[in-house]
């Protein structure tokens, strides 16, 4: 075993020291060092092992990805738990390195350890842990958290925050000594999560500085913390949130730590697209073209009418729809949110026919058919809950306040989760289903196994992933959809089980700006929904015209959520329009770079996606609000090849936005079909100069080299 190795991928060298025989110590995680000779990475070690003053213990204290008291490490410990109040503390040793595997064990302790990290083909970095009790009494698991340093140049903490409708706000913090936790205990992966978690150089942007992020993928409690010492060390770390007892391991079994992915970039863009390859390059990818989606929901909320919901399909057919989903309302009692939850049976009420006369219309129409499902949840007013009491989760035998008049189901008991996956399978067995939009529509509170009481977000996460894999298996050609209550369960692991995620239930397209741009921080925008709502907002009740709601949703997954049955002819028009737009563009918004500026001005935004190779571009000028100049002068266009010529021009239907209050053709000489050709260098660094918008309206721009 050589007591240092040195990975490199994609512009990115991880360098771990396994010298002493213990847990690896992380020397370098950056940018790529070149090609090092056995001798050079001996003197790697050299230069960055620390003067030995100071620390808790006589000389320096190694600080491991998985840290640990007994090396003098006194900052938050990677494992937290015990044997009946002893073996609190480990001290593991490291019998086999097999590549990406180390095997470590703690006698003592009576703990085994395996450690996988590793170096993605992407640059990304990823690791996890899992811990087995080899003694003959219960352990207590409280915590086991992974770590990994950053340099003393990352000075400032970008994380995000949230709520219902206004998903993955960003928030910036400095990097100071102690620790800056990030908790999540709603029992998914929350608005409020910490979602992606970096720390960079002073003022680092999109395009600029360097960034260290980490993302736990994991779709129950977590936790994701940054912490600083005065002995020089700064560490991102992260891991799943445990409850008090909720697993404890018997002699023999082991417990499995989320997955810690990491991301090293110059920029924002450069971490965010380390993600997007690694996520494009999985078997499971969607392949296929992202589909054009009609969602009912917005459209007709409960009222399941066929008439009206064929009338419907007609006009999502018109305008170029390739899939059509009903939302809630076509199971049981449920003729509003109060009722029927869990009775999976088509509504003899609402469907005296059953689905079949609407599948048969929509999929004649060559449209897809999909559906609306929530299987985690119950409401107490449905022939499951009265029938099945036991299987709501709770605290012994008080039961959680209801959230939007729901409980929820159990499914790590095995009852509740063989009803729940005959009913999906059935479900997709009798009607031509390729989509479930798969929702989740309140956080867990006293989310305990019963009857015992035990804490229970970690086994109900594990059997929400379980009841997927196995539908998948069951069902490969079903595309689901992650939605919980919106963008409340948006992470890698869950995207290892489902096909895109909803970012928000809030469908205004200015708020869509901030919303799309910080989830495309983490995945790319063929997994993102992103939906042209109605004129009026129905979550803001702002107003927007239909090509700043369709130019914003263009920037995703493409889809419609609006009663087009009551659009005009001009509104049906321009959104055709805009949906033949998003076909054509979709290969290249799908498989290229997304890209985003640094612009000063914070009224104006440019982003875009540009093909891997370089051959082509489209690019948006957003005006979110009024700017303080006038007009707006340049914005640069990024991510282009430096040394390639592009026809820049601007892009139809995104070329004349109406509410636009000049003839462009005259004070803006080169907006015309014809454009301008300049090197990639110029149209980067010195930029073409923007039209001036009233606020929230966008532009469109294509840039194809010659």
């Amino acid at each position: 075993m050589a007591d240092v190795t040195h990975l490199r991928a994609a512009g990115v060298s991880l360098v771990l020291d396994f010298s002493g025989g213990t847990l690896p110590r992380v020397r370098h995680w950056g940018a790529d060092l070149g090609e090092l000779t056995s001798d050079e990475l001996d003197a790697v070690l050299v230069a960055q092992a620390p003067h030995p003053i100071g620390f808790s213990v006589d000389g320096a204290v190694d600080v491991a990805v998985l840290p640990e008291q007994s090396a003098g490490w006194l900052g938050t410990p990677g494992i937290i738990g015990n044997r009946g109040g002893r073996d609190f503390s480990t001290a593991f040793r490291v019998v086999s390195v097999d590549g990406p595997l180390i095997r470590a064990v703690d006698e003592t302790a009576g703990l085994g350890l395996e450690l996988t990290v590793e170096l993605a083909p992407s640059g990304l970095v990823r690791q996890r842990a899992v811990l087995t009790n080899t003694g003959t009494s219960d352990f207590t698991v409280d915590a086991v958290n992974l770590t990994l340093p950053v340099p003393p140049q990352a000075v400032e903490i970008l994380d995000f925050t949230g709520r219902w409708t206004r998903e993955r706000s960003p928030q910036r913090t400095a990097f100071t000594q102690g620790l800056r936790v990030r908790e999540n205990r709603t029992g998914r992966t929350g608005y409020d999560s910490a979602y992606l978690f970096a720390a960079g150089t002073a003022g680092f942007g999109n395009r600029s500085g360097e960034v260290w992020a980490v993302h736990t993928a994991w779709s129950g409690n977590h936790r994701t913390f940054a912490e600083k010492t005065y002995h020089s060390v700064s560490l991102l770390g992260s891991g799943e949130l445990l409850l008090s007892g909720e697993v404890v391991l018997g002699p023999g079994e082991s417990y499995s730590t989320p997955w810690q992915y990491a991301s090293y970039g110059h920029g924002l863009d450069e971490v965010s697209g380390r993600f997007h390859r690694h996520l494009r390059s999985r078997p499971s990818h969607p392949s296929s073209p992202r589909p054009v989606v009609v969602n009912t929901w917005e459209a007709v909320y409960f009222d399941h009418d066929l008439d009206r919901l064929k009338a419907l399909a007609d006009a999502a057919a018109s305008v170029g729809a390739e899939r059509f989903v009903l939302d809630d309302g076509w199971f049981g009692s449920r003729r509003d949110d109060r009722r029927g939850l869990g009775d999976w049976y088509v509504s003899d009420e609402a469907w005296p026919d059953g689905l079949k006369p609407l599948t048969d219309h929509v999929t004649g129409l060559g449209m897809q058919f999909g559906i609306w499902v929530e299987p985690e949840m119950v409401n107490p007013d449905s022939d499951l809950a009265r029938a099945h009491p036991d299987w709501i989760m709770a605290a012994g035998d008080r039961l959680p306040g209801t959230a939007r008049f729901q409980q929820v189901l159990d499914l790590a008991r095995p009852e509740a989760f063989e009803y729940v996956l005959e009913r999906l399978d059935a479900l997709l067995s009798e009607y031509p289903v390729s989509y479930l939009k798969w929702d989740h529509n309140r956080d867990l509170v006293d989310a305990g196994h019963r009857p015992t009481g035990r804490a229970g977000v970690h086994g109900q996460t594990s059997a929400v992933y379980r009841l997927l894999d196995e539908l998948r298996r069951r069902h490969p050609g079903v595309e689901i959809e992650s939605c919980s209550s919106g963008g409340g369960r948006v992470d890698l692991e869950i995207l290892e089980r489902t096909d895109r995620v909803w970012v928000s239930d809030c469908i205004d397209a200015l708020e869509r700006q901030s919303m799309q741009r910080w989830t495309n921080a983490l995945v790319p925008l063929e997994l993102m929904g992103t939906h042209v709502g109605a004129g009026t907002s129905h979550t803001t009740h702002r107003q927007h015209p239909v090509d700043f709601r369709a130019g914003t949703a263009l920037f995703g997954h493409f889809g419609i959520e609006w009663d087009l049955t009551a659009a005009s002819a001009e509104d049906l028009a321009r959104l055709t329009s805009w949906v033949a737009l998003y076909k054509e563009l979709r290969s290249l918004l799908h498989t290229g770079v997304a890209v985003h500026g640094d612009h000063p001005d914070p009224a104006i935004e440019v982003h875009g996606v540009v093909a891997e190779d370089g051959s082509d571009a489209v690019f948006a000028i957003v005006a979110l609000a009024t700017s303080q100049l006038y007009p707006p002068g340049p914005v640069r266009l990024p991510g282009l090849s430096a040394d390639r010529s592009y026809h820049v021009r601007p892009l139809a239907p995104g070329d004349v936005p109406d509410g636009n209050a000049h003839n462009w053709g005259v004070f803006l000489p080169w907006w015309k079909p014809e454009g301008v050709t300049l090197p990639g260098r110029a149209l980067t660094t010195a930029g073409v100069q923007a039209p001036v918008l009233y606020p929230e309206r966008l532009v469109l721009v294509r840039a194809t080299a010659i």
